[in-house]
């Protein structure tokens, strides 16, 4: 990863997209088991639909839809020698890890859709 971005972008990167899952755990943390007032409940849909959306474009779309060789050439530098399950496609693999991530992501969602829809997000 640092041949690839170097340390300072990294840590730049890593700063800058940790930012809104700081915020939206403060706030979680900080209102504990209580009724989340709606501007928290606006950060959480709006930062994991957007990671959710990052997610399916950076992996899934080039996986699964449309082959994008310049970024399954540099994911191929950066995880190639980790661990996947998934058989390659599209010059693509994405590492467990990844997978383990997006599935976290996509179960937060929907929890945050079945909390919507049940009443309890208000």
């Amino acid at each position: 990863m640092r041949s690839e971005d170097g340390i300072a972008r990294l840590l730049w990167i890593t700063l800058l997209q940790s930012l809104p899952w700081s915020v939206g755990l403060a706030g979680s943390l900080t209102y504990g088991s209580a009724p989340y007032p709606g501007w928290l409940w606006h950060w959480l849909w709006v930062s994991y639909l957007i990671l959710l959306a990052g997610e399916l474009r950076a992996w899934w779309w080039p996986y699964l839809v449309r082959p994008d060789s310049q970024r399954a050439e540099r994911y191929r530098r950066m995880f190639g020698h980790t661990h996947a399950f998934l058989p390659s496609r599209n010059g693509l693999v994405p590492n467990t890890l990844h997978v383990a991530l997006h599935s976290a992501t996509a179960l937060t969602v929907g929890l945050l859709t079945f909390l919507h829809f049940s009443g309890h997000a208000r």
